[in-house]
């Protein structure tokens, strides 16, 4: 078996919904980051990369038609080069990048070019056809931005909750409360804005220029608050529930966002393709499902099967880079884990970064990729919760660790 090595990671800053970020087609974002990777490798010719794999969570707007090869197209790829799309909602570019990894071990491939977009700002409004030509009865628009849409209705309707009623359940599980839920969501602006502050990202974000005379560059995450504190998000109102027993808010839960990331996967002679050097091994995958409704704890399982299949322990880790759907989910996955929080997402997280919801995967890959060398730490896993009831996970080895 081949190894498979990330190479290099890139991603945009990441907007807020109507923001900076809302002008741009999720095609064009996908094409800036596939273009800037093949950019930062001046010695690749790139009819040798085998596949762009992207991941995609929505698909029913403007990245409609396999996106992965639009954005090859746009970017200026040769026609040769293959793409396709993967949607496992959150975890999008994370399988992506897992898939890609499985194709470059079995001897299929030595470079290929891994991510995933989301423009939460862009997803359509869908009207469901009908099975008449004049139906009778009114049609309701489903907003196709996040969530649950068009219902099976033989789905139990435990299953089918929403996004924020489902943590709220889980919190129930775990007895977190508003104030732990709320000290890590601080924490996580406070983290993502010192990174910034001191270029932790330069070399891992490409800006984003207008492409309107209104719009403005943008150079860094749209929804980090480096003031951020306990005590001020304590006064925000929750918004999935109302009384003693609500305590999910706006600020202890990512926001949402539009953005794109890539990665460049390689077996060893992808280093001769790139004229680069590896960052990491990956080392070991994880997948794993629970009920619906407690999809924020999936992590926990997928991640303790990534572990296990590198041959390590939770012992070894040093670093992890877990997405921050909901602080409550989060917070969940750490104490099952039993992880110190100092090691978990040291250059902040999504409550503050935000949550493209495709694009999300590879940024917490390439985030612990850049870590791992910058520290000189071995043993790195980056995982992330899915609606629907799954997991992902991904267990890094930088193999020039010091010690």
């Amino acid at each position: 078996m081949n190894h498979a090595y990330v190479y290099d990671a890139i991603r945009t800053p990441f907007g807020k919904v109507g923001g900076a970020l809302a002008s741009h087609r999720p095609d064009d974002l996908a094409a800036l980051v596939v273009r800037t990777l093949v950019e930062r490798a001046p010695e690749l010719d790139p009819a040798t990369i085998d596949e762009v794999y992207l991941g995609n969570a929505n698909g029913a707007g403007e990245e409609n038609r396999n996106v992965a090869r639009m954005a090859t197209l746009l970017a200026g790829l040769p026609v040769s080069v293959p793409g396709s799309t993967i949607n496992r909602l959150c975890g999008s570019s994370l399988d992506a990048a897992m898939m890609g990894s499985r194709q470059i071990e079995v001897g299929e491939g030595d470079l290929l070019l891994v991510g995933g977009v989301e423009s939460m700002s862009r997803a359509p409004w869908v009207l469901p056809k009908t099975e008449r030509p004049y139906p009778m009865q009114n049609l309701e628009l489903a907003n196709t931005t996040l969530g649950w849409r068009l219902v099976n209705p033989d789905m139990p309707s435990e299953w089918t909750v929403s996004l924020g009623e489902a943590t709220e359940q889980l919190r129930e599980k775990h007895g977190i409360s508003r104030e732990d839920q709320d000290a890590f969501a601080a924490t996580s602006h406070q983290l993502a804005a010192k990174a910034w502050d001191e270029g932790k990202y330069d070399d891992i974000t490409v800006s984003v220029a207008p492409n309107t005379k209104k719009g403005v560059e943008l150079t860094r995450d749209e929804t980090v608050r480096g003031d951020s504190t306990p005590e001020t998000l304590a006064g925000l109102r929750t918004v999935f529930r109302s009384g003693d027993n609500a305590t999910v808010t706006a600020g202890n839960s990512s926001p949402m966002n539009d953005g794109a990331s890539a990665v460049w996967l390689g077996s060893e002679r992808g280093a001769q393709l790139l004229g680069r050097e590896p960052i990491a091994r990956i080392a070991g995958r994880g997948a794993a499902a629970n009920e619906p409704q407690f999809f924020g704890e999936a992590p926990v399982e997928a991640a303790n099967i990534a572990v296990r299949r590198a041959g390590i322990t939770w012992d070894d880790v040093a670093a992890v880079e877990l997405n921050e759907a909901f602080a409550v989910q989060s917070l969940a996955c750490l104490r099952q884990w039993g992880v110190d929080q100092s090691i978990v997402n040291q250059w902040g997280g999504a409550i503050a970064i935000g949550h493209p919801l495709g694009a999300s995967g590879t940024r917490v890959l390439g985030t612990l990729a850049r870590r791992l060398q910058e520290s000189g730490q071995r043993w790195g896993v980056a995982s992330l919760c899915i609606g629907v009831g799954q997991g992902l996970a991904v267990v890094l080895e930088n193999e020039n660790a010091q010690g």
